[in-house]
């Protein structure tokens, strides 16, 4: 009976060691997970395995693919995240951005059947990084959309990757994105990009575009500072709503110290066009990639889809497209937009159901 009794004590106390370490872990790891980067992009939640037969049924690979997620957009976020993950057998991560508001919304949604499976992690993006950098008119603030700079930080957002994916959330990806992650990019080009001139979608004209796929439909050459940068007016712009990117070429030019030199100077200089473009995340990206960037597959990243409620393309084409692109005002949830039956396929209902009253107001707005 002594014997036993010793036997109880000690396996008491290990069961006590055990857990004191595990606490110790959970603490360490919490930490890990909390702490701000320098530029307030903070993880919140990350699963960092998936399934055993997931893992069995998935290439190693891992493929890091960034899309930010704000509240108002967030069907789209999900329905374009759904997309990919159900056409890849690749090991895809997603780093989804978005704001602190957002948080609990975006985890219920990704705890639906579709979608519980998927490998992610969600960073909070804190908008004072933008401070100093991007001029807000006071009457329009509630347009100010902090989270499409979220590019501009990719090597913050998946710091360990050394190539990583970036998507808007208003696309629809029809292919193993795989593909799209092995484009080929040139010795010293930090990303490769689909060219608005040469891209299967310019095919077709945008009614009343004028310059909008050349740099001076995105930039003011009656200043001086552009002037002086020697970038042809008639140069072809390029879509940064897709697009691939090198990080350890990313890292080396200092790209992202260079967006912000050119967020800067605009809010003192006011640099940017002002008559046909209307973006102010595409003008920095194409100040410093002028004639230095990739190209990807066109098919990538056939866009337009949103430039109008009728359809510019026939339905071979769409059903060929690698990723369709709803840029422009139609967007895919507001149901006026071309093939918005192809987007509808891949949405996922919001179990909260915020994003109904979005949608209901979204096509309100379009057939205004």
């Amino acid at each position: 009976s002594v014997n036993i009794s010793i036997l109880i004590v000690a396996i008491v106390i290990f069961l006590l060691v055990i857990h004191h370490n595990f606490l110790s872990l959970s603490d360490f790891l919490r930490r890990e997970l909390s702490d701000p980067s320098p530029l307030g992009l903070q993880p919140i939640d990350f699963i960092p395995a998936a399934p055993q037969r997931l893992t069995d049924e998935r290439n190693d690979k891992e493929i890091a693919v960034v899309i930010a997620a704000s509240d108002e957009r967030l069907g789209g976020a999900i329905a374009a995240m759904n997309s990919i993950y159900q056409h890849t057998r690749s090991n895809v991560v997603f780093h989804i951005v978005t704001l602190n508001d957002t948080v609990d919304h975006l985890r219920m949604w990704l705890r639906s059947p579709p979608l519980k499976n998927m490998r992610y992690r969600i960073l909070e993006f804190d908008p004072r990084v933008l401070e100093g950098k991007v001029q807000v008119d006071p009457q329009k603030a509630d347009t100010f959309k902090p989270l499409t700079f979220a590019r501009f930080y990719l090597p913050n957002l998946v710091p360990h990757a050394e190539k990583v994916i970036y998507v808007d959330d208003d696309v629809i990806v029809q292919d193993d994105i795989v593909e799209l992650y092995n484009t080929p990019l040139k010795p010293g080009h930090a990303a490769a990009f689909s060219d608005d001139c040469d891209s299967t979608s310019s095919k077709v004209a945008v009614r009343g575009a004028g310059n909008q796929y050349n740099y001076i439909g995105f930039l003011d050459y009656q200043k001086e500072t552009i002037r002086k940068l020697a970038m042809k007016a008639n140069t072809c712009s390029f879509n940064p709503g897709v697009f691939v990117a090198n990080l350890t070429e990313w890292k080396l030019q200092n790209i992202t110290k260079q967006l912000e030199k050119w967020m800067a100077l605009n809010v003192v200089e006011e640099l940017y066009s002002k008559t046909l473009a209307g973006s102010i995340t595409t003008p920095p990206l194409l100040i410093v990639f002028y004639k230095q960037h990739s190209s990807i597959d066109p098919m990538w990243n056939v866009r337009h889809l949103g430039s109008s409620a009728g359809k510019r393309y026939s339905p071979q084409f769409v059903k060929a497209a690698k990723l369709l692109h709803w840029n422009g005002h139609f967007k895919p949830w507001g149901r006026t937009a071309s093939y918005a039956e192809v987007w509808e396929k891949w949405y996922v209902p919001d179990p909260a159901g915020k994003f109904n009253l979005i949608r209901r107001h979204s096509e309100a707005y379009e057939a205004k």
